[in-house]
């Protein structure tokens, strides 16, 4: 365990002190929401703006730091040879993967506290605390989920590759996740497929627990349960040092 913690605060650390992180994992983010909330260009019917976005813009900083952030970084650590030092230390594959997602769940909660006051400063009225407990448990897993995706990527793909795949898994996932289109608005074969993507499942359930105030829907619960699963194992099962 004493290998554990010493790679979380690493990780930690060095995940706070890059710019382009902070950029990519709270900067954007907070720009959406300002500019969809009050540039009323999406499709939401008769839900305000801001109702709309803010849950799909949590759901959409989840998945640029759980997928795009983590698995870039790591893939570039492997590239550069960090990993394979990293692996001559009691240091295992699965307290790597631990120590990465859990610094993951830190920043989640840095973005939490900037985006939930720019929200609720344009107008977002959440429906009340109790929902609360059912997205931090949407977030949770997703995070599990999207970390495994970004670790899965970058233990198997060279890291100019993954850089690449990285991204363009991310476009696909925010076009078809929800947090800026509704589901609604996707033809039918499309919006299908969807349902069964961690990004709609985690957007589809925020929205419901702090737009709506209803409870979050079982099917987003079991979208989200098999991909925290299986994401994680098949990167702990694939992962190579170098």
């Amino acid at each position: 365990m004493r290998a554990l913690w010493a790679q979380l605060r690493a990780e930690t650390w060095m995940t706070l002190r890059r710019g382009e992180t902070l950029l990519v994992t709270v900067g954007i983010p907070v720009v959406f929401v300002v500019f969809f909330s009050r540039v009323h260009v999406l499709p939401t019917g008769r839900v305000p703006a801001v109702t709309f976005v803010v849950p799909g813009i949590l759901a959409l900083a989840v998945m640029s730091t759980a997928m795009v952030a983590l698995g870039s970084a790591t893939g570039f650590e492997r590239g550069y040879g960090v990993l394979k030092r990293l692996g001559a230390t009691p240091l295992r594959r699965d307290r790597l993967i631990a120590a990465k997602i859990a610094t993951v769940v830190a920043v989640e909660l840095v973005q939490a506290v900037v985006l939930v006051p720019v929200g609720l400063g344009l107008g977002w009225r959440p429906a009340g605390t109790a929902p609360v407990p059912q997205a931090v448990g949407l977030v949770l897993l997703a995070t599990v989920a999207f970390g495994g995706l970004g670790l899965l990527l970058a233990g198997v793909l060279a890291p100019e590759v993954n850089l690449a795949v990285t991204n363009g898994l991310y476009l696909v996932l925010l076009l078809l996740g929800g947090m800026l289109v509704p589901l609604s608005k996707l033809p039918g074969g499309l919006a299908a497929l969807s349902r069964a993507l961690p990004a709609a499942a985690l957007s589809s359930g925020l929205r419901a627990a702090l737009g709506g105030g209803g409870p979050v829907p079982l099917e987003s619960w079991v979208v989200l349960a098999i991909w925290a699963v299986a994401a994680p194992a098949a990167a702990a099962v694939s992962f190579r040092w170098e």
